[in-house]
Order: structure tokens, then C-alpha cells, then sequence
């Protein structure tokens, strides 16, 4: 099996036209995973305890309790595998390749139940209008190697600058994680101030945990790789609350722009893609509009801001480049 290696700088390219079956197949398959993570981990603020993280192979759950130990479930971009391992050294694959989600999500069972792992979930995707039930979706069945390797490569990429951007801030800051609901990598900084109650809804979310989820006054920033009224992978940043000037505040690169409709600024992925040097035309929108939500809402930036370099540079810690 040959896997794509991308030289120092590179970027991938994603089309959202190019993959946009195996996406809609994949979202579904990680919902399924990610409800499982849902049901065995305790609750966490703002639903942290239910999103994947990025690892050098694919996108993973960590460890999650059982009555034996831990497991964990893990996408293999690399290999093209679900693996579940535990604690008690054993181990489950399932081959990812065109098939059904309601045969990933019966064989996935399967596999739990053959390892002793005793959970079920609510067999109804989050956050999609006119869902099919999981073991009912015989429609979404696509699965790209090459396309899907080349987002989980675009994922990595961006997984360095958003860990880069979130070293600089001290105060309540989110893991760099993977939100299954809506497909997308975020990493949220607050304010530590409460926020007015969410008045926002999603299909088949609870709007209890949509306002718990915005208890707090937010910068949040990410990326999405679209879908079919937006079929156009981009970066994302918003605030909540904003304040009126938030989306007329200048941010970088030239091409970002405030999306009156989302509510949120937006840099097209291709823009970053196609820089010069990617990683610096990401941070300059990452920092910029945070900074235009910052400002805006008369954060402490004194206070919750830093910058850790020294100690970079003091004990060889990791630093771009």
C-alpha cells in the first residue's frame, strides 16, 4: 500500500467535489465512533470528553474507561483500518473500504462485544437535517484511500498551527480537537466570563448541551471541509458573543472576509494551501481574528495572554522550524 508523503511545506490539496461522498461516509462513521466515546467518558465541560484527536496515522478517541480497563478506537489513514486495542493487550480491526455505514456500524458492535466492551448509543447521527439512522444507512457506502489520506495529511498540517496558536494564551483554552458532529478542527480560547444563554439549535442535539457547550465567552477558531450548500474547504473564526464592530475589524491574509450569513470570519483553505509559506498565512488569520474578538469585547489580554518562548529556547522544547 503506498503512502503519500508531502514535502516540507506542502499542503495537500482538498476538493471538496473530489471526496465529497467519502467525506459524507467518513462524518458518519466518526459520529458512530465518537458516540461511543460519548456514552463510556464522563461528562466534560463544553462536550470536550466527546471529540477525536489528531494522531500520526488518523484521528483517535484516547482512552476510555471499561469495566476491564481502557480502550481506545482509532482511524488508521495510513494502513485504511478501524483498530480497537485495550488495556489487556487485545486487538480488533475492521478494514476501511466502500461499505455501508450500517455494515461499519454492525461489525464495529460486533467487535466491541467480542472484546467484552458492553456499550450502546443512540443510533441517530448529531448535528445532520433528515438523518438515517446508523444500522439503517445503506446510502452512504464511499471511501477513498487516496483522498481520505490527503485530508487526514491537511489535518496534521493544521493540527501543528492551531497547537502553535494555543501555546501564546494562558488563560481557559481548549484541547486542538476534532469534533465529529459537524466534522471539523477547533481550538477555543476564553475569556472567563459567563456568556448570555445559547439560543442556537442543531439537528438532533439537545439545546441543554448547546448552551452548556456556550456557557462562556469565546474565540474559537477551526476548520470545516465544507459540504453542499458550502462546497468549499475553509479555516473559521467567530466569537459568542460578538460584539457589533466584531466582523468590520481588519484581519489577515487579504483574502479573509466576514461572512454576514455564518456570522464568522472565513479564509478559504485553498488561499492557505497555495501560500508561500502556509503555516504563517494560517497563524496571521488565527491571530488577527482573535485579536478582532479580543479587542471588541474588552478581553484581559494582559492577563491572558503570553508567551512561553524563553523556555523554548532555555530547554529545547519543540518550536517550528
Amino acid at each position: 500500500m503506498q503512502h503519500t508523503v508531502l514535502t516540507s511545506g506542502q499542503w495537500p490539496v482538498i476538493k471538496f467535489e473530489d471526496w465529497k461522498d467519502t467525506l459524507a461516509t467518513v462524518h458518519l462513521w466518526t459520529q458512530i465512533v465518537g458516540k461511543i466515546r460519548l456514552r463510556t467518558m464522563p461528562w466534560l465541560n463544553h462536550s470536550w470528553h466527546v471529540t477525536l484527536y489528531v494522531n500520526p496515522y488518523g484521528l483517535g478517541t484516547g482512552s476510555m474507561p471499561y469495566r476491564d480497563g481502557i480502550f481506545q478506537i482509532d482511524f488508521d489513514f495510513v494502513h485504511h483500518q478501524l483498530v480497537i486495542i485495550t488495556s489487556n493487550g487485545e486487538r480488533e480491526a475492521i478494514g476501511l473500504r466502500p461499505r455501508t455505514v450500517a455494515d461499519f456500524y454492525t461489525t464495529l458492535f460486533e467487535k466491541l462485544q467480542s472484546l467484552n466492551i458492553e456499550v450502546t448509543i443512540y443510533p441517530v447521527p448529531s448535528e445532520i437535517p433528515d438523518a438515517i439512522p446508523f444500522n439503517e444507512d445503506e446510502l452512504h457506502q464511499s471511501y477513498d484511500q487516496h483522498q481520505m489520506e490527503n485530508f487526514w495529511l491537511a489535518l496534521v498540517r493544521m493540527h501543528n498551527v492551531l497547537t502553535r496558536f494555543r501555546a501564546s494564551f494562558t488563560g481557559k483554552c481548549s484541547p486542538v480537537h476534532f469534533f465529529w458532529g459537524a466534522f471539523d478542527l477547533a481550538v477555543t480560547r476564553f475569556s472567563g466570563r459567563d456568556a448570555p444563554e445559547h439560543m442556537g439549535a442543531a439537528p438532533n442535539m439537545p439545546t441543554i448541551v448547546m448552551q452548556e457547550a456556550y456557557s462562556k465567552e469565546v474565540s474559537s477558531c477551526g476548520f470545516w471541509p465544507g459540504n453542499e450548500q458550502y462546497p468549499q474547504a475553509c479555516f473559521y473564526s467567530y466569537a459568542y458573543p460578538a460584539a457589533p464592530d466584531y466582523g468590520t475589524q481588519p484581519v489577515q491574509p487579504a483574502e479573509a472576509f466576514y461572512s454576514l450569513e455564518m456570522g464568522e470570519f472565513m479564509l478559504p483553505y485553498d488561499v492557505v494551501q497555495q501560500a508561500d509559506n502556509p503555516e504563517e498565512t494560517l497563524m496571521a488569520f488565527l491571530q488577527s481574528t482573535y485579536e478582532a474578538a479580543a479587542n471588541t469585547s474588552h478581553w484581559d489580554r494582559k492577563a491572558l495572554e503570553c508567551d512561553l518562548s524563553r523556555y523554548e529556547e532555555a530547554y529545547g522544547c519543540y518550536k517550528e522550524g
